[in-house]
This record gives C-alpha cells, structure tokens and sequence, in this order.
C-alpha cells in the first residue's frame, strides 16, 4: 500500500510540528519505472519537474535522468551511478545499490503517469501549505508599510501563478521551449481571420500593419482629447469580442481560436455609457438621441434588438474610478480564472495610481507602464492602454501627434512595445472656417473639408516588431464609429464597422 501521508515532521513555527503530504512510495515507483523504460519519460516530463519531488535526492536523479533521455543516452542505474557517485544525500540512502532498488520498485507503464500526477498534487498542496503560512505570518505582522488590502493583493497574485504554473516561481526556458511555443504562435495564424499571427481588431488596415494583437505585447494609444480614443478601443474591443470563437488551440488547450475575451477597464466612463456607445453602433442609431431621449419607435426597436444580440458577447466592463495598478492586475487574474480573458483594454492609464505614494507624478507613471507590461506578460495577453497627450501639439501647424508628445513620462514610449495615435483633421479644420465674404478662402475651406471628412488616421510612431506608418480609417460621429475606409477601386464594398 502506498504512502500518501506525511512520514517526515516539518517544523513550524514554535515547536509545532505540521503533516506535509507526499509519497515517498509514488516517487520511488515513478522514478523506477523511467529507469527501465526511458520512453516514458517524455510524458511524465509534462506533469512532473524535479522540485515536486518530495525528497531532494529523488528530484536530482529525475534531473539528470531526464538530461541524459533528452540528450538520446541511456538513463539506468548503471549510467547514472557515475553522475551521483559524490552525492552525499544518495550515499545516506545507500549509494548505487539505491538505485538498483528504484529500477526493481518500478511499476506498469500505463500506471506510472497517475503516480506522476499523484506527486505533482503533493506538491501543489505543499505550496498551498507554505504559502498560507506566508500569508498568515504577514497578516500577523502589524507593519504600516504593508497595508491588508495590499497583502490581499499579493495573496491573490500569489495563488494565480500556482494555479497558473504550478509553482510560485518561473525560472528560465530552454530555447527549445521557446522555439515551440512561437511554432505554436504561427500555427495559430492559419486558425484565425485573415491568417492574423494575432487577434484581429477588425480593422483590416490597422490588421495588415501589426499583425494583430500579439500576446505579451503592451500597446498605447493616444491622442488629444476629442480624437475618439475612447471610441476606437471601444470599437475594437466588441470586434474582437463579436468574433469569439472557442476550440482547439495548436498547443492542445482549449480557448479562442477566432476573437477572444475582452477585459474593458474604464476609468472615466460608467459601464452603461459604454455600452450605449457599441448598441448605438450596433443599431445605427445616432449616440446623441438615445443621450436625449428622442428616438423614434423604430429606432428604439432596433436599439432594444441590438442588445439581445450581442447580449452574450464575451465583453467584461469594469468602471471602478481611480483604481491602482496592482487592483487591476488582481481583477485581471480574476477574470481570467473565471471567464477567459483574451485582450485587456484601460481607459485611460493616467486615471490609474501607482501602488506606491509618490509625490512624483513621472515615477508614478513609469510604475503603472511597468504594471501594465507586467500583467500583459503574465497574463500572456495584449494589453491596450489609453493615454492623453500634452498641449504641445496645439500649439504646432501640423498637430499630428508624435512620440515626444506623450504625457508626463518617457517610460511611457520606453515599456511599449507599440504606440498609436489617433488624429482627425476634420476636427482642427472645422474650427477653422472662414467667414462667409471671404469667398477665396470658403471655397479652399469647403474643398479641404470634402477632402477629410469621415476620415481618420492612426499613426503608429513605434512598433517594436514592425514598421511604423500610417493607417487611414473612415470615422462616423453619428455613430462614433471608426472602419475600413474604402479605397477607390473599393467603391461599392461595404465599409468596416458593426454592419
């Protein structure tokens, strides 16, 4: 009968002694059957790393064994012993004659791998164990430093990465890892739209130049305030929401395989604003009538229809104000754990707070894009961060915005891996009308303004991965709708949008 209970006392705190769970026997069955047959290896090595093992000594002999078996060398006794001959834990066990036993105490193939699982929940529960002593011993610990709703905080940040890992900490990856997961990142490619490498924003412009939303990746987008920020990510997020899809990924786990699940923080928005914002879209119903109450039956109707069907998008609206970095990151990883969660959207990141309380506004700043990146590269998802930009650019001829324009901090442009700008020169020309003698300049003034209007550009000033440039995109007020702009040998085709 196996072992299951704990057999070595750990010590705790005083002179109390706790139970730690784990199975002496299990470990010896696992190891003794990779021993005489090295083939199973390979799928032990997908539940099992060296530090589960329970005993020290059983963690280093499934190490070297499983570099040897990567390697294409044998890993038996006999080779092994070379390798643990100097191992002072090995010789209290009884030297190589213990490892004669482990191949002797092997068991059938196709029950090693419960065993395997067996130790790896041992493991786990002996995380969970430390981890609450951990807790226990900060929360005891009266320190004006470490606040509780932080201690919360870093609990839940804690517990993520066990149950994300398996551990609570990650050390290097070998480039073979590596190398397989970018394979996996292509491959995805020929599941999605377009062939995308990421998630599609459902701006085919915008789509061809970044290549999608790309996990990991932390993009800006930024613009002086009446541009339509808030409206693109909007626009976005419910494309990309819109067009979830679940499956089978390339890596075997299930997820989106088209679209995905998105994460909306608004800061300066309540949540049913934003929602008004996409039905309006969604039903073509000017957003400034359902404000004021005016729509007709119809439009009312199609208003009311819209929401039934996009009731069940994947969109999640959190409109908590002036949250802190490490709040987001922790409502991030909730939503995650419970729903999915696909792209993260804030609006916008100077309406965030640093977890410190720094009287410098820049440090702050810098703390929040180090968050923010931080939680893109954990939580394996694009993360899209809204920015303002300095009254600079009102002050220039040509107010296109650029990278020295971003406000408050240079670590802004330093943590992203993309910065975009919105600008709209309708928006700046229409201030600019002429009066109504001024014939000359009417008639310059109304043929500039057939030129841009409904139009909109996004200016990428930094792509990590790519090239910058510009992408040329319609924009409806009426709707507060960016799309597809249509080229001249597309007239005819339907713009993009909610259509």
């Amino acid at each position: 009968m196996n072992e299951v209970t704990a057999v070595r006392p750990q010590a705790g705190a005083g002179d109390s002694e706790e139970s730690v769970p784990h199975s002496i026997e299990a470990e010896r069955h696992v190891l003794g059957a990779i021993l005489t047959n090295n083939a199973l290896h390979d799928g032990i090595s997908t539940i099992l790393k060296a530090e589960h093992f329970y005993e020290p000594v059983h963690g280093r002999i499934y190490d070297i064994a499983g570099q040897r078996i990567a390697r294409g060398a044998l890993a038996s006794p006999v080779t092994l012993k070379a390798f643990l001959e100097e191992d002072e834990g090995l010789k209290l066990l009884g030297g190589a004659r213990y490892l004669v036993q482990l191949a002797g105490s092997a068991i059938s193939s196709f029950a090693a791998r419960d065993y395997a699982q067996m130790i790896y929940d041992m493991s786990l529960r002996r995380e969970l164990m430390s981890l609450g002593q951990d807790i226990s011993a900060k929360a005891g610990k009266v320190d004006i430093a470490s606040e509780p709703t932080e201690q919360i905080v870093e609990a839940e940040a804690a517990l993520y990465r066990l149950a994300e890992q398996g551990g609570t900490e990650q050390g290097f990856k070998s480039f073979l890892r590596s190398a397989t997961e970018a394979v996996q990142v292509a491959a995805a490619a020929y599941q999605r739209d377009g062939g995308l490498a990421g998630i599609s924003t459902g701006l085919v412009d915008l789509d061809r130049k970044l290549g999608g939303l790309h996990k990991s990746d932390l993009l800006i987008l930024a613009g002086r305030p009446a541009m339509g920020k808030t409206s693109l990510a909007v626009n976005i997020a419910f494309n990309v929401a819109r067009a979830y899809r679940k499956g089978q990924r390339p890596d075997g786990t299930e997820g989106a395989v088209n679209g995905g699940v998105v994460g909306l923080f608004s800061l300066e928005m309540a949540a049913d604003q934003l929602a008004a914002r996409i039905l309006s879209d969604a039903a073509e119903v000017p957003s400034e009538l359902i404000r004021k109450g005016e729509l007709n039956e119809a439009e009312f109707r199609r208003f009311v229809d819209a929401a039934k069907e996009f009731e069940a998008a994947p969109l999640f609206i959190d409109d908590t104000p002036a949250i802190t970095i490490a709040q987001l990151s922790a409502r991030a990883r909730r939503l995650k754990r419970t729903h999915g969660l696909d792209v993260i959207i804030v609006d916008y990141l100077q309406l965030l707070s640093g977890a410190g309380r720094s009287d410098n506004r820049v440090n702050e700043i810098s703390e929040i894009t180090r968050g923010l990146k931080a939680i893109a590269k954990e939580l394996h998802i694009p993360v899209i961060a809204l920015s303002q930009l300095s009254r600079q650019v009102e002050s220039r001829e040509d107010k296109r915005p650029q990278l020295s324009d971003l406000r408050e901090s240079g670590s802004i442009e330093q943590d992203a891996d993309v910065v975009m700008f919105v600008f709209r020169e309708e928006y700046y020309k229409e201030r600019e009308k002429p009066s109504e003698s001024e014939l000359e300049k009417m008639a310059a003034w109304q043929d500039t303004m057939s030129r841009i209007h409904g139009k909109a550009e996004l200016i990428i000033g930094k792509q990590r991965h790519g090239p910058i440039g510009t992408v040329e995109l319609s924009f409806d007020g009426r709707f507060t709708r960016f799309g597809n702009l249509a080229k001249e040998w597309q007239q005819g085709q339907v713009e993009g949008g909610f259509e």
